[in-house]
């Protein structure tokens, strides 16, 4: 299997091509970063608070990565797994004291990563059009990883999951800090390409361009799904 070129980073220039990864559908699951109204909402939460700083104009092309690609790719992502009765699970931030002082301190700080979403909160929820289902699993984190400080590992140990198919926002923080959580544990992980975004395109390409091959194969959503039908 050819790396692609985009996602060639510098440790793996000569090595030409990888073997495809061998997916067992019964044993992967789907992983939904982060996908929630605080962030993802025109409307709402941090939206508004970058329009009242005066910031909204360089946060449009995230919204409207978002809007046109991300959440169709994941709608896309979770009604494949739904039909095939695999594994579907979302990780997101969410604290559960309504003082947040169960936070991480990185979510305690000041600007951007400063963060309270109580969860139960509006804010905390996943968007609509990703809400989670019956007999899915939501896992609360307060830190940027969905695999420090839950219960998610165990939870994939206890179910017999191999591999996890990880998508959402931040491609450079949240998304990455979870895949190499994953990668370090013993998973195999795919990072979808066109189902997760950053704050810039030149960021999201970057951190997937630095996980390629070592922590993660990047695969478009079309891809994935292929990869995983033709071994059902």
């Amino acid at each position: 299997m050819k790396v692609k070129e985009k996602y060639l980073n510098f440790y793996y220039e000569t090595i030409g091509e990888t073997e495809e990864p061998v997916i067992n559908p019964k044993k992967t699951a789907l992983l939904l970063v982060d996908l929630q109204n605080e962030f993802v909402l025109r409307d709402f939460g941090e939206a508004l608070q970058f329009k009242e700083a005066g910031e909204w104009e360089r946060w449009i092309p995230f919204h409207d990565r978002l809007d046109d690609i991300v959440i169709p790719n994941n709608k896309k992502l979770l009604d494949f797994f739904r039909k095939n009765n695999l594994t579907v699970t979302y990780g997101r931030i969410a604290c559960l004291r309504e003082d947040g002082e169960d936070r991480s301190p990185v979510q305690k700080s000041e600007g951007w990563n400063g963060m309270l979403l109580p969860v139960n909160s509006f804010a905390a929820q996943m968007i609509d059009e990703l809400a989670p289902q019956e007999n899915e699993i939501v896992v609360n984190k307060t830190t940027d990883s969905v695999t420090t400080g839950t219960n998610y590992l165990q939870l994939l140990q206890f179910m017999g999951i191999e591999t996890v198919v990880v998508t959402g926002i931040v491609t450079d923080q949240c998304v990455a800090s979870t895949v190499r959580g994953l990668a370090d544990a013993g998973y195999k992980v795919i990072c979808v390409e066109d189902a997760c975004a950053a704050g810039s395109m030149e960021l999201h390409d970057a951190e997937l361009k630095i996980m390629s091959v070592i922590y993660c194969d990047v695969f478009s959503t079309d891809e994935t799904i292929a990869l995983i039908e033709k071994n059902l």
